[in-house]
């Protein structure tokens, strides 16, 4: 089948499907599914200070990360909401960043602005590399990933398609609301903090130095629960028509939260993810717009 593409918004340019998104979805859960994900941005990042520069301003550990280990983290803002995802790899001698069209050319901006004395450089590397989702099964942060030459897309194409399905967003999206793993930009807003996501221990390093916005972290980790948690919802399928991303959630006429990504999934049917208000009760039936929707509590939340 032809391949159908996203033709606007945060996968402008990626491929939607491939005309069978209940078969890509099967392969994804069988880890027997790749998918080209050259849409998002990279900048590169060289010298010798760059790990423990990276480690000094993120969330993750990468002091000492080790070539080809793929780690997933936030920079925050001083007062602790995310402002910039990070997926991050190191070749020995380069270490890449992938992040979000949104957040591409500021994230490049706050880079080159702290450089100081340091021995880095940091360039735009979208022309030079692109990101591919490898077969395999998922893991905690989406992957596994593979960095490849942007030269050599068409032949990591061909070998991965000895083994592996290619897949669109369509399938990429439904399986990540299921594993109930967050996106930024989609489940989260200028007021997001990482307690509110479920990414402690995954994105974000409990047991690191300091870092800008870390003490909001521990101060929520320590002394309670954030005021929002991250939920799957079972929407009601009758509908023919999906929420947009950013659709307010609802309890008896009150606001109590948004969704972030909605999708068609091939056993679950329309699921999404959400930030709501952690006191309201999970078996409470909430509305998105006027579609009605039951909870699903996401472990760890």
């Amino acid at each position: 089948m032809s391949a159908v593409f996203v033709d606007a918004g945060p996968d402008v340019g990626a491929v939607w499907h491939f005309g069978e998104p209940v078969k890509e979805q099967r392969a994804l859960e069988e880890g027997k599914a790749f998918a080209n994900l050259g849409h998002l941005p990279a900048l590169s990042i060289t010298g010798v200070d760059r790990l423990t520069w990276i480690h000094s301003l993120c969330t993750q550990d990468v002091e000492k990360l080790a070539p080809g280990e793929w780690k997933s983290g936030y920079i925050l803002d001083p007062q602790g909401h995310v402002e910039f995802p990070l997926l991050l790899v190191d070749d020995g001698a380069t270490l890449f960043i992938f992040t979000e069209i949104a957040t591409h050319q500021s994230l490049l901006t706050f880079l080159t602005s702290m450089r100081f004395t340091l021995r880095v450089e940091v360039q735009d590397a979208s022309g030079e590399v692109a990101l591919f989702k490898a077969p395999g099964k998922t893991d905690q942060i989406g992957g596994p990933y593979a960095l490849v030459p942007r030269d050599e897309i068409a032949n990591m194409t061909s070998n991965f398609s000895l083994t592996a399905l290619e897949v669109g967003t369509w399938a990429l999206d439904a399986h990540r609301v299921a594993l109930g793993q967050p996106r930024f930009g989609f489940e989260s807003d200028p007021k997001t903090i990482p307690n509110e996501l479920g990414v402690l221990n995954i994105a974000v390093h409990m047991n690191k130095g300091c870092y800008r916005g870390q003490e909001t972290v521990a101060k929520v980790f320590n002394l309670g629960k954030p005021p929002r948690r991250l939920t799957m919802l079972h929407l009601d399928g009758s509908g023919v028509d999906l929420p947009a991303a950013g659709t307010p959630v609802t309890l008896d006429g009150k606001n109590i939260g948004f969704v972030g990504t909605v999708a068609r999934h091939h056993e679950l049917g329309p699921i999404a993810l959400a930030l709501l208000k952690r006191s309201i009760p999970f078996d409470a039936t909430v509305h998105v717009g006027s579609i009605p929707a039951t909870q699903e509590e996401i472990v760890g939340q």
